[in-house]
């Protein structure tokens, strides 16, 4: 018996395409990794809300909100360069990565330069506190708060690239790890801002926005000195030239992120404009427990993203259908856990946070709907991306984060919080149509005009 299952892992592990042999393995560490990431995610939260109160920490999750339009600024070098980089690994084409990485690099060292002095700048003629509608959740000018948080996100921003280099290299276990070690130092330092100080939202910013920046410094100069030496940035090697390129497919890239932004990091915002910092808690708990499972899928799709760029490069088209199809079956499983995590979710709200916050039970139920819409159009999102036909992905996502606004709106006024992401749903089921008959199509070797791009 023992045998029969040593030889069934060891036929798992080593059988199958190269290709499937990186994607699975991938999947498997990052399935490990990710899963210390998830239960770290979830203890903070209560850690946090404990330290501060909910109307702060409501206001933490919007100021963050607004500061992470900072990563649509990369005008989509960071996603270009993975790409770019998987395509010359797969084609043998390697003379040209250092120039792309170099040339990457420091692009988005002069934006984050230029963004940080300009937003501290423009931001500093605002009252932020009336702006965010923070009411008598804080006693103190919040300006400060997010000066520091706007810092933090500049440096990583600049910083961003190690991730998409490691994912096209096949290696996006190696972005969970660091994701799970900046986890593990947030949840630590925390901790110890619980035992040692009094409750303060400014020591909280300085803790969860200082500890990403320490571990991406730390990360960039050990795997530029070890696995990525080959090809760390140089100043003899940045071509400026090689822009172009980089953003021949990383600007359609920068739309999309910036229409993907639109549509996900506006529901914070438009929930403590019109409900109170208090909401966006009770709305970022429930999003937060029922994106266990659409985490889950996404660690299985994340290796497909340059798997995909790389079977397209080589005409092997059966490949991406059979892994799609592969895909397709796993969401079936994915969306049978995400019900079970509603039918179980008022048990589970309880264990986790106790009576700290009431989740309504609707909200429950939007946010089933919408794990499962999001994990159905992840499958055809991630094929599109590797394969490089944006076109259609682009006037999708800027029409669906302009119409969620005033539809939020709307449904909010009329269901409260949960409106926010019923108007989701109603979005994302025309745009994952859309994106799963343009994949069949352009697999198929059918697709043309819109369809084809």
């Amino acid at each position: 018996m023992i045998s029969y299952i040593k030889n069934k892992v060891q036929s798992f592990w080593n059988g199958g395409h190269e290709r499937t042999l990186k994607v699975k393995r991938n999947i498997i560490y990052s399935f490990l990794i990710k899963g210390g990431s998830v239960v770290l995610g979830l203890l903070i939260i209560p850690l946090t809300i404990n330290y501060i109160n909910k109307s702060q920490y409501g206001v933490w999750l919007t100021i963050s909100s607004l500061v992470s339009w900072i990563n649509t600024f990369d005008i989509g070098l960071s996603n270009g360069l993975r790409n770019k980089m998987a395509h010359s690994l797969a084609l043998d084409e390697e003379d040209n990565i250092v120039k792309y990485v170099s040339t990457t690099y420091a692009i988005l060292f002069i934006i984050s330069i230029i963004t940080f002095i300009v937003l501290v700048f423009v931001g500093s003629l605002f009252n932020w506190n009336n702006l965010l509608n923070v009411g008598n959740a804080v006693n103190f000018n919040i300006w400060p708060v997010i000066v520091i948080t706007l810092a933090s996100f500049c440096v990583q921003f600049m910083l961003q690239p190690i991730k998409s280099m490691l994912t096209a290299m096949h290696q996006p276990f190696m972005t969970s790890l660091i994701l799970l070690i900046i986890q593990f130092l947030t949840f630590i330092l925390t901790w110890v801002l619980t035992i040692f100080t009094k409750s303060s939202l400014m020591n909280l910013v300085i803790v969860v926005a200082g500890a990403p920046v320490l571990v991406f410094i730390i990360a960039n100069i050990y795997l530029f000195g070890t696995s990525l030496k080959a090809y760390r940035p140089k100043w003899s090697a940045i071509d400026m030239k090689s822009a172009k390129s980089l953003l021949g497919t990383g600007g359609v890239f920068f739309f999309i992120q910036l229409g993907a932004l639109i549509f996900y990091q506006t529901d914070n915002i438009i929930i403590t404009r019109t409900l109170g910092p208090q909401e966006v808690t009770t709305f970022n708990l429930a999003f937060k427990y029922f994106s266990i499972m659409t985490m889950l899928f996404v660690i299985m799709l994340t290796p497909y993203w340059s798997a995909f760029t790389d079977a397209w490069a080589k005409k092997d088209t059966m490949w991406i259908k059979n892994s799609i199809n592969k895909m397709r079956g796993i969401w079936i499983y994915t969306s049978l856990g995400t019900v079970l995590l509603y039918i179980f979710s008022p048990i589970a709200y309880h264990l986790w946070i106790g009576n700290t916050v009431v989740i309504p039970n609707i909200l429950s139920l939007a946010m089933t709907l919408y794990s499962i819409l999001a994990c159905w159009q992840g499958i055809y999102a991630y094929a599109l991306n590797g394969i490089g036909k944006l076109r259609l992905q682009l006037i999708c996502i800027l029409l669906a984060g302009i119409v969620n606004i005033p539809l939020s709106v709307i449904l909010i006024y009329r269901l409260g919080v949960s409106g926010t992401v019923f108007a989701n749903v109603i979005i994302s089921i025309v745009v994952n149509f859309l994106y799963t008959r343009q994949t069949k199509l352009i697999i198929n070797y059918k697709a043309t005009g819109i369809w084809d791009k």
